[in-house]
């Protein structure tokens, strides 16, 4: 426990402390970035560039190509297997509520006005309570039935999850919302309630993903990743994405994709210096076969946020520099990109929420 409370505050002390030395060395005050809540937009916007949508297209291309032909090479090679159990009742009850909270969400009822803006936790909840049932009927468990202290602890640790890139994203201002405003309390308080949601659903969407046993022979292979010395590429790495966080309100332009890199890498360096497995060992079937489930559910995840955002009441809105353009929903299409390392980040922190779970199991 003593690793993990080094580890948490190393991450926050990072996360929170450099972004706001980079911005007070280049001179600004620090006072609008710390305006709760966020409702000031007053960072500049590059304009779009097709340069730098080609080079990110590029990029992004490289890596979808080769998930897509080796997910359709899975999904060939894999015969059907049949679920173990039939969809429980308190799956069909999700469904239920499901459809009658996004009929709220998406209309303007005046008898339903109230409640119209406050539709996306109880959206995500009845998500989640429909994924976590889609898994137990192929399987026969899931982490609601059969991991529930671990589930429950989800929920704070992804409030805080989310607050932390609420917090990165005032120095790009990349994302804001609009709606009924709220006073500092009420919408502290209604935004960790929404933020609750995050972990269960991308960890859920990717429990049902690997029940499935085409992504087995898809992704069954091991990379062999041998390091002479992981800690001494630990500190460098850790130290780059330092230098990288320290920077991201000098140039926002540039560096925004960082908001959503940097966190993993510090994730990854610590576990690495404190001699811990993690996710990104590559040497393992298994989580290779975990890290695709998570990236998918990620993107799975990020199509519903985005169309369920689309015509709700209370709603965010993007204002990503050089690449806004060709949007599916409010997300300009690239953008998208940004859940494949958000989905692994997700799985970083699942994996220290099962830890304590068991530690908690052990000692009781």
């Amino acid at each position: 426990m003593n690793r993990l409370v080094i580890k948490f505050l190393t991450l926050t002390a990072m996360l929170l402390g450099l972004p706001l030395l980079g911005v007070m060395l280049k001179g600004d005050g620090i006072q609008r970035y710390l305006e709760f809540p966020p409702v000031d937009q007053f960072i500049p916007k590059a304009p779009f560039s097709w340069i730098a949508f080609a080079v990110f297209l590029c990029l992004i291309l490289l890596v979808c190509i080769v998930l897509f032909v080796l997910c359709f090479k899975a999904v060939l090679k894999t015969e059907h297997t049949p679920s173990v159990c039939r969809f429980p009742w308190w799956g069909w009850v999700g469904c239920a509520m499901l459809a009658c909270i996004w009929t709220l969400a998406w209309n303007r009822f005046k008898w339903m006005s109230f409640f119209q803006e406050h539709t996306f936790f109880p959206l995500w909840a009845c998500y989640i309570i429909i994924i976590n049932a889609l898994t137990y009927r192929r399987t026969g468990r899931s982490m609601l039935t059969h991991q529930t202290g671990s589930f429950l602890l989800l929920f704070p640790v992804s409030a805080l999850f989310w607050w932390f890139f609420e917090y990165l994203n005032r120095f790009v201002q990349n994302w804001h919302y609009s709606g009924v405003q709220y006073s500092a309390g009420k919408y502290f308080l209604l935004a960790t309630l929404a933020f609750s949601t995050v972990l269960p659903a991308v960890l859920g969407t990717s429990e049902f993903l690997m029940s499935h046993s085409w992504i087995k022979p898809g992704f069954g292979f091991t990379i062999p990743v041998k390091t002479q010395n992981p800690r001494r590429i630990a500190w460098t790495a850790l130290l780059i994405a330092g230098l990288g966080l320290g920077m991201i309100g000098v140039f926002p332009d540039v560096l925004f994709p960082l908001i959503w890199v940097s966190p993993l890498i510090i994730l990854l360096a610590l576990k690495t210096l404190f001699r811990e497995d993690h996710l990104l060992h590559l040497n393992s079937v298994d989580h290779q076969q975990r890290i695709i489930a998570v990236m998918l559910a990620a993107l799975v995840c990020g199509f519903f946020w985005e169309m369920w955002n689309y015509w709700s009441l209370i709603k965010w809105h993007y204002t990503i520099p050089l690449v806004n353009r060709f949007q599916l929903f409010e997300m300009p299409i690239l953008g998208y990109s940004g859940y494949l390392p958000f989905g692994l980040e997700c799985a970083v922190i699942g994996e220290s929420v099962q830890a304590i779970s068991l530690k908690w199991k052990i000692r009781n």
